[in-house]
């Protein structure tokens, strides 16, 4: 086996931010979620600056209650995340009534209502941890593997064409793809239900 194609697995990110120092997990947290926090916060209708000061509240909350999260008999995280900066939000439409907060307050009453999250909710949910991961996940791999991968999963092209347009073999191509996509589904554990 090559050793460009090998890769060093660590514990899922749920598992990883429970221990209390571990700062890279933080910073990769940070970095999956603030672009979907930041969404949520803009679909409620909060300007830049108040969506902004949401996520940066939900992430201090989110430092003294992750290590803790245990997932329910539903074992949703993203039920749970969604709770949290929902509460977040209307937390501060309550203590601030001015004129650019309260746009957010009839979305906020709407999604109240529902049992689940919305539908959009777990449409960008997931669309943006799985593309975020990837991102974080590409630079832990040779390109060479992340290329093989790409193309043979995300762009459907056979494994062989693919092993010959990078010059490896066929073989490499499979293992790139177990390994990368059992780091993935090792990355994503617990956070994708």
């Amino acid at each position: 086996m090559s050793a460009a194609l090998s890769v060093e697995t660590s514990p899922s990110l749920l598992e990883r931010l429970r221990q209390p120092a571990d700062p890279d997990a933080w910073n990769r947290f940070v970095h999956l979620y603030s672009p979907l926090l930041h969404l949520w916060a803009r679909r409620l209708h909060f300007s830049a600056e108040d969506a902004a000061d949401r996520v940066q509240d939900v992430f201090l909350l989110l430092a003294g209650k992750l290590p803790e999260f245990r997932p329910d008999r539903r074992g949703c995280f993203r039920g749970w995340l969604w709770t949290v900066f929902l509460n977040r939000c209307r937390e501060h439409v309550r203590r601030r009534p001015d004129v650019l907060v309260a746009a957010a307050r009839p979305q906020l009453d709407r999604l109240a209502c529902a049992d689940d999250p919305a539908a959009w909710v777990e449409a960008d949910y997931r669309q943006h941890v799985v593309g975020q991961a990837l991102a974080v996940m590409r630079a832990e791999f040779p390109e060479t593997t992340w290329r093989a991968v790409w193309e043979s999963v995300a762009c459907g092209r056979p494994p062989a064409e693919v092993a010959a347009e990078l010059g490896i073999k066929v073989g490499a191509v499979y293992v790139a793809r177990s390994r990368v996509l059992g780091r993935l589904r090792q990355e994503l554990r617990g956070l994708l239900d």
